[in-house]
């Protein structure tokens, strides 16, 4: 049996752990061998790695973060593919690859597959935005997150007669805003796969105060444009040169009180969304996805990612995973559009 090694690209996601613990678990128990590889791409890049063994992954099931850690290095971007790796996969005997992360991180497995390593991909990340799967592990912690945070923003609103505007994650799609924002009771939710308009954003609110009520919540996707009349913000990038999202929410509470005369606060919820140890739900997703991964990875298949479809994990193409971006359906927003005011 050959040398499985397995690592955890992009941002982190809580239930990481999980999956290595699964991965670990069920290769040992065939009799395959785990490294891990440290700080994501870049421990393929640069021969970091360590040995994972059944003893390496006890007690890790619950802890956020990862213990093989991240980055944003990618081999395509900061190097040349699979030429990049070949010093570390040659030198360790790496034969299969799990590779765990969201639609970036799975983009470059599948370049590596198509460059002739076997490769398995983990989809990852609280957004739920991977193409052939039905849900992503880190997701409902996020969106458990987010509901807490605008119980209890709703609470001081109240208090004090404010429209507050709540900035959640969601880079190019908003669904950690639907699914958050419908379970807080939010009284309007914007996304970036919804077009809007400030003005019938303010008049809802002005009717729903006009009715009585003392308060409103807006949930705004970090991702979303900004409101007429705003120019876009000028983001700043990582060191890898991706965009450093966050701050529209500020610009649409901006919007909202020049319109209403309402006084306006904004809370931009941030990393907390992805920190901390994962929900049930997600362990039991993420040690699912890391099992079948590594059974996967064993079998022979190739160029493919464990994803959840109904209540089965099936492998899916990863030129299915990474052939865009899944955005919220209509239907779900019309639900959540029922109750905005």
């Amino acid at each position: 049996m050959g040398v499985v090694g397995v690592l955890t690209a992009g941002g982190d996601c809580p239930g990481l752990n999980a999956v290595v613990r699964g991965v670990v678990s069920r290769a040992t128990e065939r009799d395959a061998e785990v490294v891990g590889l440290r700080d994501g791409w870049e421990g393929l890049m640069r021969d970091r790695t360590v040995k994972l063994d059944r003893d390496a992954v006890r007690g890790i099931l619950g802890r956020g973060g990862t213990i093989l850690g991240t980055s944003r290095l990618d081999p395509y971007v900061h190097g040349d593919g699979l030429a990049s790796c070949q010093d570390t996969i040659s030198r360790i005997g790496i034969d299969r690859l799990i590779v765990i992360g969201g639609d970036g991180t799975l983009r470059s497995a599948m370049g590596l597959a198509n460059e002739g390593l076997n490769v398995i991909g983990v989809p990852k990340t609280i957004d739920n935005d991977i193409v052939g799967t039905d849900t992503t592990f880190g997701f409902a912690t996020a969106v458990q997150i987010a509901t807490d945070a605008i119980d209890r923003l709703a609470t001081t609103a109240e208090a004090h007669n404010r429209v507050i505007v709540v900035e959640v994650m969601g880079r190019t799609k908003g669904w950690i805003a639907t699914h958050a924002g419908i379970a807080g009771g939010a009284d309007y939710i914007l996304i970036p796969e919804i077009p809007y308009d400030i003005e019938q954003v303010a008049d809802v609110l002005r009717r729903r105060h006009r009715g009585g009520h003392r308060y409103s919540i807006v949930v705004v996707a970090e991702g979303l444009e900004a409101p007429a009349g705003y120019q876009a913000l000028d983001l700043k990038r990582d060191a890898f040169g991706f965009e450093r999202l966050g701050g529209v929410g500020y610009q649409v509470a901006d919007a909202i009180e020049q319109l209403t005369k309402f006084e306006t606060r904004v809370t931009v919820l941030g990393h907390v969304q992805r920190g901390g140890t994962p929900c049930a739900s997600d362990r039991v997703l993420a040690t699912r996805l890391g099992v079948a991964a590594a059974d996967m990875a064993i079998d022979g298949l190739t160029n493919v990612m464990a994803g959840v479809q109904g209540t089965e994990v099936v492998p899916v193409p990863l030129e299915v995973a990474t052939s865009g971006i899944r955005g919220v359906p209509d239907d779900l927003y019309a639900t959540a559009r029922t109750f905005f005011g």
